[in-house]
């Protein structure tokens, strides 16, 4: 059996170890070897838990990885392929502009963990990587569109990684969730992989078709054109000049590829043909399994209603300043018959929202959704997230919130058998 050793960071509850067990089989083997989960300040660590009462405690930690990198690097084992979901949320767009801060921002430093890893590795780096992360990152931070993947783009070439990229949208594939995520692929110098996009001479081609991203994603034929550019300059001169013009839209498309430091990148459009999960087929539709505190209460309806309605009206900052505020319409309550609206953080807990999923059941009620709802809309096992270690059960908040962090495991096991077909 071909075994691809797995190390796993920001690993949450496991969704990329789900994903690639789901990928693995008779004769090819994807084997996590080390995880790491720490939630910065968290008092109680939930992910941590909820992932060793899945997969059990060896090889996981559960401390800063900075703290380890730095002061126990030995305890990261080689590995073949490095996976994760780094921390995202100064690239949200959950976020207010002024609080997104890019690759500077407290979570978004986290990227260097990854780097600092494959720095140390040296010679024994990864073949391959594969990081997930929000569509924002594209175009993080506001005065400098696309600066951030740029800074990270030639750190991984400077380090000898070819890498692709394309943002997905789970829906677009059969997923039930419409959830809009970049999945980052790299490739060192010396594996197949990079030896046959060096080989590749239409490198169109390899991003529309014939490519590890492409297989596993299929698109519609190369309408679009490719747009070519050249990362130049230090880390900190690309920091200092990367659209230092602040234009309006990032140099990077949805889809893309560079290789020493030359970017090509363009758009393109999914195709697919197959049955589509909707959110009726996820749903509990039996109302008596349903606990009360998921139902609308009546004085809420209107409250609901509010925050999921259009507005224009005026209001005023903290300090003071007036201004116009306005939002169009959201469905309310969500369709049953398409896939799922994008989870958030705050999904969980009564109080009404505008961006939480209400439905509508059979008897005319509504109500919210359930953490095992929110797992099925990630493809997690039902009530994945229920226990953590010792027994103890997750508040369902937390649950909603964990599944808000989450990435949908189906897209990962697609791309897991993907480029086991290239290894």
């Amino acid at each position: 059996m071909k075994k691809i050793r797995v190390v796993e960071l920001f690993a949450g509850v496991g969704g990329f170890r789900l994903g690639l067990d789901a990928a693995s089989n008779k004769d090819f083997n994807y084997e996590a070897v080390w995880s790491s989960q720490w939630e910065p300040g968290a008092t109680t660590q939930h992910a941590s838990q909820i992932y060793t009462r899945a997969f059990g405690s060896k090889n996981h930690s559960c401390e800063d990885i900075q703290e380890v990198i730095e002061k126990d690097f030995k305890q990261i084992p080689t590995h073949d392929l490095l996976v994760g979901g780094f921390p995202c949320q100064d690239y949200s767009v959950a976020r207010t502009l002024n609080q997104a801060k890019g690759i500077y921002g407290k979570k978004g430093v986290l990227w260097w963990s990854i780097f600092n890893i494959l720095k140390k590795s040296g010679e024994k780096a990864p073949k391959f990587l594969m990081l997930e992360n929000v569509d924002r990152l594209l175009k993080s931070p506001t005065g400098q569109r696309g600066r951030d993947f740029a800074i990270m783009l030639a750190s991984l070439s400077d380090l000898g990684y070819i890498v692709e990229w394309r943002i997905i949208n789970a829906a677009d594939y059969g997923f039930p969730q419409r959830r809009r995520r970049i999945l980052i692929m790299g490739y060192r110098k010396g594996s197949k992989v990079f030896n046959l996009i060096k080989k590749e001479k239409d490198i169109k081609n390899w991003i529309y078709k014939s490519g590890v991203v492409a297989r596993a994603f299929p698109v519609k034929k190369d309408t679009s054109s490719l747009h070519e550019f050249k990362i130049e300059g230090s880390l900190e001169k690309v920091s200092e000049d990367f659209s230092s013009n602040k234009p309006a839209k990032s140099p990077f498309e949805i889809s893309g590829i560079m290789i020493n430091r030359k970017v090509y990148t363009t758009k393109m459009d999914a195709e697919y043909k197959g049955k589509s999960t909707l959110l009726k087929d996820i749903i509990v539709h039996d109302e008596t399994k349903i606990p009360e505190e998921f139902f609308i209460k009546g004085e809420d309806k209107k409250r609901w209603e509010y925050l999921k309605g259009g507005k224009k009206e005026e209001r005023k900052s903290k300090d003071g300043f007036e201004y116009n505020y306005s939002e169009g319409p959201m469905v309310f309550p969500d369709s049953l018959d398409k896939p799922s609206r994008t989870i958030v953080t705050g999904e969980g807990g009564s109080s009404p929202s505008r961006f939480k999923h209400v439905i509508r059941t059979k008897s005319g009620k509504l109500r919210r959704l359930m953490p095992l709802e929110l797992e099925r809309l990630n493809m997690f096992p039902d009530n994945h997230t229920k226990i953590m270690a010792n027994e103890n059960l997750t508040p369902d908040v937390k649950r909603a919130f964990i599944m808000g962090n989450a990435l949908v495991v189906g897209v990962i096991d697609k791309l897991g058998k993907s480029l086991s077909n290239f290894v």
